[in-house]
């Protein structure tokens, strides 16, 4: 049984990897902003009682990320595997085309997409060092890479994706001297919140996919950028 700790775990991708694993008998600490309110969560702690805790984080809160931490070291005595699944498309749900982009918009979506994760990854270091041959799953967009054709907008989102990547990178090349490892996947289009109706594939398919390259990672992949099928993305 391994131990997961999955962000952004109350909908689409997240929710989606937040039952696979559970489905297959691992312990998911699943976390978001208003676990009170995320219904389908609540509905699988019901089911999954013992192996299923939910955690409040705010990736972009320092205070947030080091009481989730201290959350997660009082239910389990390291992680094995940490996704860092929570980000956003456009903050507020509002487009930021080219004539309304504002820095206050670039920043939060920064703050969440890249920053936060980086510093989620470095609170639970500490429960990463005493897994077992601990992995880093970091979910990021071929949006964010730089031979990618790009089409102008979305600005901030691409950007952030491309940060994401170089700071999980760095953090790779550092941590994989400490027994853990570190990767970013592009789950591909799909039909969530984010992705919208006329994605291409079903969470399910990818979550799959996620959670197999995480089973299967090895230590020559560390720092690698990857889609969910484990295919090279070009930086």
């Amino acid at each position: 049984m391994q131990r997961i700790l999955i962000t952004g775990a109350n909908r689409g991708l997240g929710l989606e990897l937040t039952r696979q694993y559970l489905e297959r008998g691992d312990q998911v600490l699943a976390a978001s902003r208003q676990p009170d309110a995320a219904r389908e969560l609540q509905a699988l702690r019901r089911q999954y009682p013992e192996r299923l805790t939910l955690l409040t984080l705010d990736v972009t809160d320092d205070a947030s990320i080091a009481a989730a931490a201290q959350a997660a070291a009082q239910a389990v005595g390291g992680l094995d595997v940490l996704i860092n699944n929570a980000g956003v498309y456009q903050p507020g749900g509002q487009a930021q085309p080219l004539g309304q982009l504002s820095a206050a918009a670039a920043v939060e979506t920064f703050r969440i997409n890249a920053v936060g994760p980086l510093l989620v990854s470095q609170a639970l270091l500490p429960l990463l060092r005493a897994g077992g041959k601990a992995r880093i799953v970091s979910i990021s967009s071929g949006l964010g890479s730089l031979t990618w054709k790009a089409s102008g907008d979305p600005y901030h989102y691409s950007a952030s994706k491309a940060a994401l990547n170089m700071y999980m990178r760095s953090l790779a090349a550092e941590v994989g001297h400490q027994g853990v490892l570190s990767v970013v996947v592009d789950p591909g289009w799909m039909r969530t919140g984010m992705g919208g109706d006329h994605a291409a594939q079903e969470p399910s398919d990818s979550a799959r996919g996620i959670i197999r390259l995480a089973d299967q990672l090895h230590a020559d992949e560390n720092g690698s950028f990857v889609t969910w099928q484990n295919q090279p993305v070009p930086w």
